[in-house]
This record gives structure tokens, sequence and C-alpha cells, in this order.
């Protein structure tokens, strides 16, 4: 456990949850919060115990839970207006989840107060302070979030600071101040926090979004100037543009700002925790990501391989390893010599000695991207070209023939079926699959076919699948290139094919892909 001044605190299970296309089970927010507590944030919201049954399960299920250093925090709003707070349905459910620490958010900005509340400016602040001491009464910290602050302090300061002290006076533990519409800058957070932070006299917070691209900037500025709670989300998942993204904010405390919210044991953890939460929030990850994507610390240009590969400081900002991550050269038709014998190395060869083969690889590789390869996308068909210009390559099986049947029927029903005919360790295999379209067929049968011989790819999984038309001005006779993404439970690997026929730019792209799947789970041809 880090001992930092500043706090992380974590949303992903309510404001993450938030975002299109993300819904996370109990079971699945149960995940997160045991990994969040190991990986070492402080506080964690759940969610909003009066909003749903899935979040009021949640809060039961907390209680059986036992967690090594994070504060479960149960999220809930201000009181309606013109009721006492113990009448209050929503603030006696957010009692009713009895985490330590509950998150009461509250109107800041006059516009919400008039237009969203529909109630006078001076019951507002009857509802924030009223909110606060009810939480407080019954035992529990309380991290007020201002919302919309800095809209509200831009309008009108004098309110917002109002309805700040309402809150502090009641007994808040934090004030939280909150950039909920993301439009904020990072120097108007820095001159607005110089103006109030001596006017507050418990700890502040900042809660920022991304609509402008800033919310990590804004968060990091905020702790320059003050703030001792840093709110975010993994990834930056958020509704809209997203909150702003602990997976940048922490390292960058911590490695650039010299504030040990988590220990470095912990941070180089953090790769796996954003592809953690990706996977069960069933979103691919980003791989231009900072600091934990796949092509944060790639490199493709030849004059950059050339110099990261003396000393990786030349063009990397920090050791990917100290984030979980690592160094990847990408090859392309910019890579250099250095690139391939770069590339050699990590296949256990020296190419330096061979530049005639460097020459043959590169030469190669600039006439295939031509034609339309891409192989920074395709790790896996780049490795299998490099073996083959080394007589390196195993070949796993030979392909005799095959044959895709699509048949539309009167029902409106579409059925596929891909016969396939293949040698494989010395017997002539036929074999005949149905699938949901002409590549699921194909890729059916040949499992199929050689599944027997290779029982090693019933772990490989394909996961990805995309179409590109290079010239779309030849219509049905373009030139289409296909990339597949495979998996086997540890890693993935990308493959290309191309073509102007798609379904035979598909078989290219098919069987790179198993393959490379086959030949790093050791398998014997």
């Amino acid at each position: 456990m880090a001992d930092s001044a500043v706090k992380l605190y974590d949303t992903t299970l309510r404001d993450g949850a938030q975002m299109e296309g993300v819904s996370l089970s109990v079971e699945d927010k149960l995940k997160i919060l045991h990994r969040l507590d190991e990986f070492g944030v402080h506080y964690v919201e759940c969610g909003y115990p009066a909003s749903n049954p899935k979040d009021e399960e949640l809060f039961r299920r907390l209680r059986e839970v036992n967690l090594r250093q994070a504060v479960p925090v149960a999220f809930g709003s201000t009181r309606k207006a013109m009721i006492g707070a113990e009448k209050d349905r929503q603030l006696e459910e957010l009692l009713r989840a009895e985490t330590p620490a509950v998150c009461i958010v509250g109107k800041t900005w006059e516009l919400h107060v008039r237009t969203a509340l529909r109630t006078g400016l001076d019951e507002n602040l009857f509802m924030i302070a009223d909110s606060v001491e009810y939480a407080k009464r019954h035992g529990r910290e309380v991290i007020y979030d201002a919302e919309h602050f800095f809209d509200a302090y831009k309008n009108n300061p004098r309110y917002a600071m109002d309805t700040v002290r309402a809150a502090v006076e009641a007994g808040a533990d934090w004030v939280c101040l909150c950039d909920t519409n993301g439009g904020t800058l990072p120097w108007e957070v820095q001159r607005i926090f110089s103006e109030i932070r001596e006017k507050i006299p418990v700890p502040i917070g900042i809660h920022a979004h991304n609509d402008s691209e800033c919310a990590v900037a804004v968060s990091l500025t905020a702790v320059m100037e003050g703030a001792t709670m840093v709110q975010g989300t993994v990834n930056g998942y958020g509704e809209r543009c997203g909150n702003a993204n602990l997976c940048s904010i922490i390292p960058a405390l911590v490695l650039k700002m010299g504030i040990p919210v988590v220990s470095m044991e912990s941070l180089a953890g953090l790769t796996e925790l954003s592809h953690y939460v990706s996977e069960i929030a069933n979103i691919k990850p980003d791989s231009h990501q900072p600091y934990v994507g796949q092509k944060a610390f790639a490199h493709k240009g030849g004059l950059h391989v050339s110099a990261v590969t003396r000393d990786p400081e030349t063009y990397e900002h920090i050791r990917p390893e100290l984030v979980g991550n690592m160094q990847r050269i990408e090859v392309s038709e910019l890579s250099g010599k250095s690139t391939i014998i770069v590339k050699g190395k990590e296949l256990g060869q020296d190419l330096s000695r061979h530049p005639e083969k460097v020459q043959e690889i590169l030469d190669m590789v600039k006439e295939m991207e031509h034609r339309g390869y891409h192989f920074e996308a395709a790790d896996g068909s780049f490795e299998l070209l490099m073996r083959r210009a080394l007589g390196m390559h195993k070949v796993f099986f030979r392909l005799e023939s095959f044959r895709v049947i699509m048949e539309k029927r009167e029902d409106g029903k579409v059925v596929t079926e891909a016969t396939i005919k293949v040698h494989v360790r010395g017997k002539r295999v036929i074999a005949t699959a149905e699938g949901n379209g002409p590549v699921n067929a194909l890729d059916n049968a040949l499992r199929l076919a050689i599944g027997r011989a290779y029982p090693e790819l019933a772990d490989i999984d394909l996961q990805d699948y995309k179409v590109i038309i290079l010239n779309p001005e030849k219509a049905t006779a373009a030139v289409t290139r296909v990339l597949i993404e495979t998996g086997d439970g540890e890693k993935t690997w990308g493959t290309i094919g191309v073509s102007e026929n798609i379904i035979e730019a598909s078989w290219q792209a098919l069987v790179d892909s198993v393959e490379y799947g086959l030949l790093h789970k050791k398998a014997q041809p």
C-alpha cells in the first residue's frame, strides 16, 4: 500500500458503467472491485443504491466482501426539495447500503437549481446541508461532489461558494469540485483553485469529464493546486466522451510528479488492470491509449527504431515496463534495415551477419505493402514471412483445395457450407462444415480437418475480423485487405490477407492465424 497525501477515487462501477455499450453485472462489478483493491485504489464508488435492483444486490453482497484497503462508497444525491432528509427515500437507500463512506452530489450551478431542481437557491443550500448532516449523523464519511462547480463559479462565484460552504459547515469530510460538462480548460482550473482553495477548510478533490479532451490535464493541474483526491475511471470510461482516465493520471502522479499514489510494484500491473477491465466491460482495448495501449511504445519509422535500439529514452518518455507494458518494433514500408535486424533478434536470429537477408526481407515488405499489405497491424503474418525468408518455416498442413457454397432459400434462411481438402502429417483429409458466413465456414472446416492432428487448435480463437476496401472506385472488383485478430487466452496476434477475391484474402489471413498459433503452441508438424 502506497502512503500518499493524494487519494485515488475510482468511479468505474458507477460513472464508467454509464458509458454507452457498457453493462456490468453484479459479478462483473465485484471482480473489478477486487482488482482495484489489489491494485491499491483508496476509494471505489460502487454504484447508486436507489437507482436499480442490480446495485441494491451489489451493496447487499458487499457486506460479505473483505477488502485489503479500498473503501467502498455508495453514491447518492441531496434530498428532494421541501422534505426532510429523514423522509427522503434515496438517502434512506444510501445509508442502507452500509458503506463506510458515501458520496453525495449536489447542485452548485444556479442554472441547474432553477431548471433541473425547479426550486429556489436558498432551498438548494438547505438540501445540501440537510443531506450531508444526515449522513454524518449516521456515522458516514462524506465526500461531497459539487456538480458543475467550474461552470457555476464562472457564472456566479458567490453562490457556487455558498453551496460548498453549506456542505462544509454540515460536516462534509471532502469537497470534490466537478467539471461535469468537461468543458473547463486547465488554466481556468488553475485560476479558480488558486482563488478558492484557502476558503475551503476541508480536503479538496477533482472530478473531471473529458468532453474537451482535457480531463487528465485538468486533474493533474488540480493536484498541482492542492487537490488531494482525484476521481476518475479505468480507461477513462464514462458517458459522452468519458471521465478522467486513471490509467494516465496514476503514472503521471507517480513517475512525473513524485506522488506515490500506488507502489511501484502496483504500477507495474497498470497495463494488466486496464486490459482486465476492458475485458470485463467487453470493450476492445484502445491500442493507442497512453501508457497501457499496445501501441504506446511501438516504433515504426527506421530512424526511430535505430535510435531506440541504442537508447530507448530517445523516443520513449518512460520505461514501458514501469507500467507493465513493453516496447514493440513494427514493420512497414517505412522500416529500415535496423527494424528488420531487431525483429530478427526477437526470433533468435542475428541478421546483422546476413545483410543480404535483411535487404531481401525489407524488399519483400515494401513490395507487399505496395500491393496492399499492412504489417504493422499483422505481427503474426510478418513473423511467418520472416521465417519463410530465413528457411525457418514449419508446414503444418498443405491445402489441396477448398470450396465454399452459399445457399439462400425461399424461406429467407441463408446456409453457408465449406469443403476443404488438405494434407496433414502424410494423410489426405476432406472435411465439410457449415458456418454463419463463408469465412466462419472455412474456419470450421479447417479446424475439423486438422484438429485431431493438432489438439492445440482448441485454445486458438478468432477474435476479430475486418475487411478494408483498398480501391473503392473499382466497386465489386476492388482489392480487399482482410485483418484477423486471434488469441489463445495468453496473447493475441494479427494476420493479414490481400486479394481481389475477399474469400481468398480471408483464407490467407486465416491460415497465417492458425500457423502462427500452432507455432507458438510448439505444435510439431
